[in-house]
Parts: structure tokens; C-alpha cells; sequence
């Protein structure tokens, strides 16, 4: 009987989703982890600040906005995952290490990201809103960005 073992890639992205479903917007649910030497440093989901009502508890608190002649709405209740993941873990923890978040950061959290010491972000699902943004900023920044495609999804697209 044969058994594939998981790449780091693969075990450390299957840890952000399970670290995702904590996440208290029903809106979406990111999950990150920070992982520093193959060890894993800490985690971040997104949700309401902590003792706060969460958007499960009270519905999300929706802003609407229009960019570049775009009607867009997002929830303001939440923090994003990486945003907790910073909070969370120690700059010391976070120094040469890399995060593993299931969508890819939005542009504030590519900017916390980038002023906080790792010097990798792997992702799997593109956010590609701000993607041209956040791919120039971490070039700049000398920070890895990568997608991680699984190979299932690989063997589907050959």
C-alpha cells in the first residue's frame, strides 16, 4: 500500500483552513499561520475584535463604498486574519518566517505584512482586486509571494 505524505506546503496550507474555520464572519473565512525553520510560530483567523459581538451574534456591519467607479460593500466588524496574526505572535517569531493564509492579502494587510520581519507569503485562493498592488509592494519589499496550487487542482489542469 502506498502513501503519499504531505509537502510542507500542502500540511501548512490544510493548517490555515483549519485555522479558518474558527473565523466569526460568514462572509469569508481566512485563516493564517506563521511557520518559522518548518515550526509553526502561531495562527490568525478573521473576526470581531476580542469581547466584541461577533457578525454570527449581531449580523456583520456592512460599509459600502465605490472605487474607480465600482460599488463595493465589505464588513467592518471583522479583522482580518493576518492582522491577528501579527497581534498574536512576537517579531522575533515572525523574522525570517513565512506565512501561510488561505486567500491572498488584501492591501492592508500586504502592508502590515511587509513592516513585519517575514520574508514569505504563500497563498492559495487570489484576491485579485488589489493583486497587481500587493505583488509590487512585496517585490519592493523583497518578500516571496507565491500561489500554492494543489496537485489535485495541478493534475485537473494538465
Amino acid at each position: 500500500m502506498s502513501r503519499r505524505r504531505k509537502s510542507w506546503d500542502e500540511y501548512f496550507m490544510d493548517l490555515a483552513f483549519t485555522v479558518a474555520e474558527r473565523a466569526t464572519c460568514p462572509r469569508r473565512h481566512v485563516g493564517a499561520v506563521l511557520v518559522k525553520n518548518k515550526k509553526l510560530m502561531g495562527t490568525g483567523y478573521n473576526g470581531s475584535p476580542a469581547g466584541v459581538p461577533d457578525c454570527y451574534d449581531r449580523g456583520c456591519l456592512i460599509e459600502r463604498y465605490v472605487e474607480n467607479g465600482v460599488e463595493h460593500e465589505r464588513c467592518i466588524r471583522t479583522i482580518h486574519a493576518e492582522v491577528n496574526l501579527i497581534l498574536f505572535t512576537d517579531r522575533a517569531d515572525r523574522e525570517g518566517g513565512t506565512v501561510y493564509v488561505t486567500d491572498e492579502p488584501c492591501w492592508n494587510c500586504a502592508k502590515m505584512l511587509a513592516n513585519s520581519g517575514i520574508v514569505e507569503i504563500v497563498y492559495e485562493r487570489p484576491y485579485e482586486k488589489d493583486h497587481e498592488k500587493v505583488e509590487r509592494l512585496m517585490a519592493e519589499a523583497g518578500i516571496r509571494l507565491r500561489r500554492y496550487v494543489r496537485e489535485r487542482m495541478r493534475d485537473e489542469q494538465a
